[in-house]
């Protein structure tokens, strides 16, 4: 039995300038850093010639074309698959569509459990690319590539996306007890909504395409601040990145009317006048976890859950995407 993992994320500052239709014109470049919340994957050989697959769905098929999991059948055909006497098991902490890079973190863990099946050595870089190639050149799908490199790499990392050539790859140079303040100050509720990220993202996605003056400055002034919210970081200033954090949310709903709603809004204020120096909704937007950086950690906690949410306590993942068993 094959057994791999791979962290999901909460982005920092500069999400959304990781999708192509960006970053190929002007230069992309965010924050990312990875949770102890995983996504799971098992590989076992079986002695029936049919693949088997389990995740929210029971899938038994004889053909690689029969598979229904566009990531799954994909990824076999990218390796070259040829022997369908394989189980594969999808299991997470967290459920998809919930604003964390689950996607990513699925496409990372089982490349690298299939390559490890294949006795196929890959590089931490060659993982994350080709998570990338499998979602956004094969499935086509209107998303960019923080949460295949995040989830690769792990850690609190900052990336680079030129207009031409590699994504450039370096660790956020926070002090440790700026990180612990972080784990300590950095809250997560569940909104109850879940969401497709690439419904929003295809829309910001073909507007960048469109060289749509209103959503490119948007991105632009996004991109500052997530460079922004790096210095202020890496000066162990806290209090700057909760006023950054709140302006990056404040940019970010500007750019669909998809992104929030009025209950995420009246959460969200709620939050800001109970001990939050700022927050944003994690991913694409639309539901999904909204995070807060506090002061007055118990009493965001204590509004938040009068308001029926429900808290995922975390602590940061240094290890990326590994083999657990073998």
């Amino acid at each position: 039995m094959i057994m791999t993992r791979s962290p999901m994320r909460i982005s920092l500052g500069g999400g959304g300038t990781d999708l192509p239709s960006y970053y190929q014109e002007h230069g992309g470049s965010l924050i990312s850093a990875a949770i102890d919340k995983y996504v799971y994957i098992q590989i076992n050989d079986r002695f029936i010639p049919k693949f088997l697959l389990k995740y929210s769905k029971l899938e038994e098929v004889e053909k690689l074309d029969e598979i229904e999991h566009p990531l799954i059948r994909e990824a076999l055909r990218l390796l070259g698959y040829q022997d369908h006497r394989l189980e594969i098991t999808s299991t997470a902490d967290i459920p998809a569509g919930t604003g964390l890079g689950s996607s990513g973190s699925f496409s990372t863990a089982l490349l690298k459990a299939l390559h490890l099946h294949l006795k196929n050595l890959i590089s931490t870089s060659e993982l994350a690319e080709q998570a990338c190639q499998l979602e956004i050149d094969i499935l086509k799908e209107p998303v960019g590539k923080q949460d295949q490199y995040i989830a690769a790499y792990g850690g609190m990392t900052c990336f680079n996306f030129p207009t031409k050539g590699p994504v450039e790859v370096r660790p956020l140079k926070v002090s440790t007890r700026t990180m612990h303040d972080m784990e300590d100050h950095l809250l997560l509720f569940f909104t109850g909504y879940t969401r497709s990220a690439s419904t929003i993202l295809k829309d910001q996605d073909d507007r960048s395409k469109n060289n749509d003056r209103t959503i490119l400055e948007n991105m632009h002034d996004v991109k500052q601040l997530g460079q922004e919210i790096k210095v202020a970081l890496e000066a162990g200033n806290l209090q700057q990145f909760g006023v950054l954090m709140n302006e990056h949310w404040e940019h970010k709903r500007k750019r669909s009317t998809s992104i929030s709603n009025d209950q995420i809004n009246h959460w969200y204020d709620i939050g800001m006048k109970n001990g939050a120096l700022g927050g944003k909704l994690i991913g694409a937007g639309g539901g999904g976890f909204l995070m807060f950086l506090c002061h007055d950690v118990a009493r965001v906690r204590q509004v938040m859950s009068e308001q029926g949410l429900h808290e995922v306590r975390f602590r940061f993942d240094f290890e990326g995407t590994k083999v657990v068993s073998q």
